[in-house]
């Protein structure tokens, strides 16, 4: 692992830190591989229940792609194949996780930096952050599977109007359009995202996860087969030892002490 991308964790919650500040954490093209590899570890870290992205220090969660990177990585059409390749197996790993994720958002959140916070299940924000996608100013189509998140969370109108201005949107519109979920001071952002995460760990893991499966089929499409898996999975947790535990530790009026499993 680089110095570019860091992973801190602390009990069951995870963060991965997007490390270059002196140029407002602009990922470069390792960087993307980077981060696909190490959520796809965190995720199988039987440790992990949670896990937090951002940026480092308060100026910027990302100020998007490298785009100093382009004129080598995006040069032609090769090299614009594998240099999207790497960026949407990022956002696909992300998006994938099994595990609750969630962008704690500082400072500027540009381009490529929104598709990665799209692909979190939530996004937490201070107050001050921006957020914009400026592909029509660079003579780029964002996306498909990130422009469907867009659109998921905030319309296809707002989508449009988004993308058509490459205009940048400051934080309560982003908490308006629905966009952001939480909007706090900056001095109260990471300990509300911890709480919270902490919270969400020590409920059951795999109704968590059976959440995330739900509420990805449905926007992913939803068929008989599909549906069928979904209710299958279902009954399985009441053969679990969580189940069993969960009951019990209602009864007993205590906390439950989930195994995941």
């Amino acid at each position: 692992m680089s110095d570019h991308i860091l992973v801190e964790q602390d009990g069951p919650i995870a963060t991965v830190i997007i490390n270059r500040p002196r140029v407002r954490n602009a990922i470069g093209l390792a960087m993307w591989t980077e981060i696909a590899e190490v959520t796809e570890r965190l995720a199988k870290d039987d440790t992990v229940r949670a896990l937090v992205f951002r940026g480092a220090g308060t100026d910027a969660f990302a100020s998007g792609a490298d785009i100093s990177e382009f004129e080598e990585n995006r040069k032609d059409l090769a090299s614009a194949t594998h240099y999207n390749q790497q960026t949407a197996a990022a956002y696909r790993t992300v998006r994938e996780c099994p595990k609750p994720t969630v962008a704690m958002i500082y400072g500027y959140c540009m381009g490529g930096a929104v598709a990665l916070a799209l692909a979190c299940d939530l996004r937490f924000a201070a107050e001050g952050s921006r957020y914009g996608i400026p592909a029509a100013r660079l003579s780029i189509i964002y996306p498909f599977d990130s422009v469907k998140q867009l659109v998921d969370l905030v319309g296809p109108a707002t989508t449009k109007d988004i993308l058509f201005s490459a205009r940048t949107l400051d934080a309560a519109e982003a908490l308006r359009v629905g966009f952001i979920q939480q909007l706090l001071p900056p001095a109260d952002l990471e300990r509300y995202t911890y709480e919270y995460l902490k919270k969400v760990a020590d409920n059951a893991p795999l109704s968590i996860q059976g959440t995330k499966a739900q509420v990805h089929a449905m926007f992913a499409g939803l068929d008989e087969a599909h549906r069928q898996e979904l209710a299958r999975l279902g009954l399985l947790t009441f053969e679990s030892h969580d189940f069993r535990e969960g009951t019990r530790a209602f009864m007993e009026k205590r906390a439950a002490r989930f195994l995941g499993r």
